[in-house]
């Protein structure tokens, strides 16, 4: 059994090589933003932008950030593998109860996604959330495939670390449920912070639903099927909210 100590060590380091590295990061981000002269509103937050002029090379980019972004997926279920006891088990992260999870998936993402989306519009209209530009206007052939990667990358990344591996730590050091969600909810949302208060607001409501449900259910399946539909939809939806209201979701000038 490792002790107390190795544990908080163990998790101080998985976070500074991920979430909680991109944590700090984004609290300098938003102390830049408020602290600029422009305000919010005019500003801008770009994700999944291209790489390079040359489409070969802007696409080799793009892979390689999948792939190796991954990496810390595969530390963080390293790090719970017990010999004779799969990790991918150990969180729910597996085929064993496809229907259910695919039914909890979608209850997630009306529950989220609608919510989600009136706060982006209400933070976009009230000044304090930037535009957040989700995916490049000009597309290649590959471009959709891409998206759909970086979503994956992503709801994998968040959910594995952020509720599968740190839920599963802080219950082996004794932290309380609800502790438990609350943290993890609130580095959900500094991570999200760049991105403005409306952002971090609405993402911290999404690790506490998504922290309950993992509480419940013991699976970070549903968490990562729902995470990687919202994400899709709003990496490939975004050049079609840019056209039907641009005041909302284009970049400013």
């Amino acid at each position: 059994m490792r002790s107390d100590r190795r544990l908080r060590l163990e998790v101080g380091i998985m976070l500074g090589l991920s979430l909680g590295a991109s944590a700090v990061y984004s609290i300098v981000s938003i102390v830049a933003r408020v602290t600029d002269e422009r305000p919010l509103a005019e500003q801008s937050a770009a994700i999944n932008q291209s790489r390079s002029s040359r489409e070969w090379l802007d696409f080799t980019y793009q892979l390689l950030d999948v792939f190796f972004g991954l990496f810390v997926v595969a530390l963080a279920l390293y790090l719970l593998w017990q010999p004779g006891r799969s990790p991918f088990r150990r969180i729910g992260l597996d085929f064993t109860r496809p229907g259910r999870d695919a039914a909890s998936a979608l209850a997630l993402v009306a529950v989220i996604g609608i919510p989600g989306i009136a706060l982006y519009a209400i933070g976009r209209l009230a000044g304090w959330t930037v535009a957040v530009v989700a995916s490049p206007l000009d597309a290649h052939w590959w471009t959709v495939p891409i998206l759909v990667l970086a979503a994956l990358k992503a709801a994998l990344t968040e959910e594995v670390i952020v509720v599968g591996y740190l839920f599963t730590r802080l219950r082996e050091l004794g932290v309380g449920p609800w502790s438990t969600i609350l943290s993890s909810a609130l580095l959900r949302g500094t991570y999200h912070l760049y991105q403005g208060f409306g952002p971090f607001a609405g993402n911290v409501a999404m690790g506490i639903v998504f922290g309950w449900c993992y509480q419940r259910w013991g699976r970070t399946m549903p968490l990562v099927v729902a995470h990687w539909m919202l994400d899709m939809i709003s990496f490939i939806g975004y050049p079609l909210a840019v056209g039907w209201w641009p005041e909302l979701f284009a970049p400013p000038e």
